[in-house]
């Protein structure tokens, strides 16, 4: 179980996995149970009210039917902003955490390159990440009939699920690169942090100011669920723009790492 950074990483992080996991799962179903709640004609004619900016730019536009429902409300708020936490905050640990804490050096004293130490704790968190969204996925699966979901197709369910593992992975990646190229988690936070707030800004507030409509582009909350997945199934191009952004920024990473004196 120890004998290489991929298992290692996985078996220090199985408690917060298994947390993060169990969390997930609970906050994802618990909204998902709410929509009987807004199935109702009292609370659509309600919706149906508010003002048409506001809705675009909280993107519940499709808040009337499950899959709108949950597309705005669990995957594009409440279960991408844990994921983005999760992801941030493992990102910034995989290298730049032991550089900090002055632990490094005896991770590297082993017969291991710096390379492979990084990357496959990069790997290792891709599975955790699609540990949590497997579980998730569970969970929302399990509460389909209870919660009247059952109009979503399982295989957009699983598309869904698909693009928040890659939508995991790439602020993965966004802070792995900086923490590996830097040395710094603060710095690595920061960034994270600063995409994620411009992400989601770009995906509703940005996109209706007059000559910004084009951030939306940008936000990696669109690649997650623009294309609507619980409705559509999968986009190709939305994960195939997180997959190679990912690959690039990790590639990044290490590349910086294997140049650069380590501060230990």
């Amino acid at each position: 179980m120890l004998r290489n950074p991929f298992t290692k990483w996985l078996w220090d992080a199985r408690r917060s996995i298994l947390g993060w996991s169990v969390a997930v799962a609970a906050v994802g179903s618990m909204y998902g149970s709410f929509w009987p709640t807004f199935d109702d004609p009292e609370m659509q004619e309600l919706i149906a009210n508010y003002p048409s900016e506001i809705m675009e730019a909280l993107n519940y536009t499709e808040i009337a039917s499950a899959a709108g429902y949950l597309n705005a409300t669990v995957y594009g708020l409440v279960v991408a902003m844990l994921m983005i936490v999760y992801a941030v905050s493992s990102g910034t640990r995989m290298i730049a955490g032991d550089e900090e804490a002055g632990t490094l050096d005896l991770i590297l004293v082993h017969p291991v390159g710096r390379i492979r130490v990084a990357l496959e704790r990069y790997l290792a968190f891709v599975v955790s990440v699609a540990v949590i969204s497997l579980v998730l996925l569970i969970a929302i699966l399990a509460i389909s009939v209870p919660a009247k979901l059952t109009s979503i197709p399982i295989e957009n369910l699983m598309a869904m699920h698909l693009h928040l593992l890659l939508f995991g992975c790439l602020f993965g990646a966004v802070t792995f690169a900086v923490g590996t190229a830097s040395g710094s988690r603060v710095l690595a936070l920061s960034i994270g942090a600063g995409v994620a707030v411009f992400g989601f800004a770009a995906n509703g507030v940005l996109r209706q100011i007059e000559g910004l409509e084009w951030t939306k582009n940008l936000s990696p909350f669109d690649w997650l669920n623009g294309s609507a997945p619980l409705t559509n199934g999968v986009h190709v191009a939305d994960l195939a723009t997180m997959a190679l952004l990912s690959t690039i920024l990790v590639g990044f990473g290490l590349w910086a790492f294997d140049r650069r004196d380590i501060d230990v």
